[in-house]
């Protein structure tokens, strides 16, 4: 058989001659590795990106880290709809604070602010706020409750609506509940565990009121919500807050629903189940 091979010495590839096309591997079955296998596992930094976002209230530009949403996947929600993604937990990221006057706001409301609103900011938060040390790469648990607490704070300054403050007080509740799986995860104080879940149980009662004010007096969607999505968290919210009275109401409600979804409908006979066997 001719070289199939020359001529490769001239990239440096010398001896080719000698290699036999079919030749079997030799295998070596503690040293092989799946190219899977030999992927260095993506850390949460690999999902981050800096947004550039200019403040509605002071003008002032500036970069806050986001999640690149194309890169995450959905691993799974709670039954009170907390997502869960692979990787990376982007409720930390959704809280966007002006590092100049202070402003804050979850994502979805952060460009909607009115000029008698931005005044009340002025006048209560960037009058007294510091800009927070630098942040490294990405965001702790305790940096990311801090900015939430910003957000909820300026909600309440502003005046907003009983629904961005109810959503804000959610998601705040959620991002307890990452901290805590975290501290369960590794070496954890059975103290500090316990007060996460109480804040937690907090803010999921704050969220509840705030969303049942909120369904009487504004119009759907909600928070990207329909009817039947809110009436389905209200009875998931009312069963963590033990209202089961409440609970079986709002839970009847989508159960009973002719434009509920099948997926809102999946998820509250799954309740009901819940609630059968608790």
């Amino acid at each position: 058989m001719g070289n199939v091979f020359a001529g490769l010495e001239s990239l440096g590839i010398k001896n080719a001659e000698k290699v036999d096309i079919f030749q079997e591997p030799e295998k070596n079955v503690n040293n092989e590795k799946s190219i899977g296998e030999e992927k260095k596992e993506a850390s949460e930094e690999d999902f981050i990106f800096e947004k550039s976002y200019t403040c509605p209230v002071c003008d002032f530009e500036f970069k806050s880290k986001m999640v690149r949403t194309g890169k995450v996947r959905l691993g799974g929600a709670d039954s009170d709809l907390r997502p869960k993604y692979i990787g990376v937990d982007s409720l930390k990221y959704d809280a966007i604070m002006c590092p100049h006057c202070g402003y804050t706001a979850l994502n979805r409301y952060f460009n909607f602010i009115m000029a008698s609103q931005a005044k009340k900011i002025k006048e209560k938060i960037s009058s007294k706020f510091q800009t927070p040390e630098s942040e490294g790469e990405i965001y702790s648990y305790d940096e990311a409750i801090m900015r939430y607490k910003m957000a909820l704070l300026n909600t309440v300054i502003k005046n907003g609506k009983s629904s961005e403050r109810a959503y804000t007080c959610l998601k705040l509740a959620w991002l307890y509940r990452g901290k805590r799986e975290e501290l369960i995860k590794g070496e954890h104080n059975k103290e500090e565990i316990a007060e996460l879940f109480s804040q937690e149980k907090e803010l999921l009662t704050n969220a509840y009121d705030g969303f049942v004010t909120a369904f009487s007096k504004e119009d759907f969607p909600m928070c990207g919500m329909d009817k039947n999505t809110l009436l389905y968290l209200l009875a998931e919210l009312a069963r963590r807050i033990d209202r089961k009275d409440e609970c079986k109401r709002y839970l009847s409600r989508v159960l009973t629903a002719r434009d509920a979804n099948s997926r809102i409908k999946e998820k509250a006979k799954d309740l009901k189940e819940k609630l059968r066997e608790e």
